[in-house]
């Protein structure tokens, strides 16, 4: 009982260091995990890290910039399509931009863009989430041969809420532990 307190306090604390460090550096993509989109535009959440993207993007850090997440039920849009619309509204030029729009869960996202890198003979990314989501994303592209460096979107409503920090943060807990058992989600 006192190890397993002492591995969920460890997983805690290490998705949360992960949430406070930028390690955004140069690299072959700036990766953006979709989140909601709402009738072709992007929730508060997304939006931050679409804008956080763009920030990074102009510093000039990766020649392309990849979009990922599928229609999550919408029937008209996806979210990398709709990411992709938002980037190139704000002066993105779109053959700097791929899209993924075909997964629905983070792992489906980070194998589509391994894939996507090893088929341009690329092997880094800048993963660009919210905190809580980097941890994850970090071992599950470093399971796929793909060196991600972490840079969390520093506007999300969810880190800036420290009620909906730590429920997320839980949550991704409980995820994180499922993915290392072998379920890919």
């Amino acid at each position: 009982m006192l190890a397993g307190a002492w591995a969920e306090r460890s997983l805690y604390r290490a998705i949360r260091l992960q949430a406070g460090r930028d390690e955004a550096r140069n690299a072959d993509s700036i990766v953006i995990f979709g989140a909601a989109e709402y009738n072709g535009a992007p929730s508060p959440v997304f939006k931050a890290r679409l804008d956080h993207a763009l920030e990074l993007d102009e510093r000039d850090l990766a020649p392309v910039l990849i979009t990922t997440g599928g229609s999550g039920g919408d029937a008209h849009f996806t979210e990398g399509g709709v990411a992709r619309d938002y980037l190139i509204q704000q002066g993105v030029a779109e053959a700097k931009i791929l899209s993924e729009t075909r997964s629905e869960m983070t792992y489906d996202s980070v194998q589509a863009v391994a894939q996507i890198l090893k088929q341009r003979h690329a092997s880094t990314c800048i993963a660009v989430s919210d905190g809580f989501h980097l941890y994850r994303i970090k071992l599950m592209f470093r399971a796929l041969g793909i060196t991600a460096y972490a840079s969390p979107a520093p506007d999300s409503p969810i880190e800036d809420d420290p009620t909906l920090r730590t429920l997320y943060t839980l949550r991704e807990m409980g995820v994180t532990s499922l993915w290392h058992l072998g379920l890919k989600l």
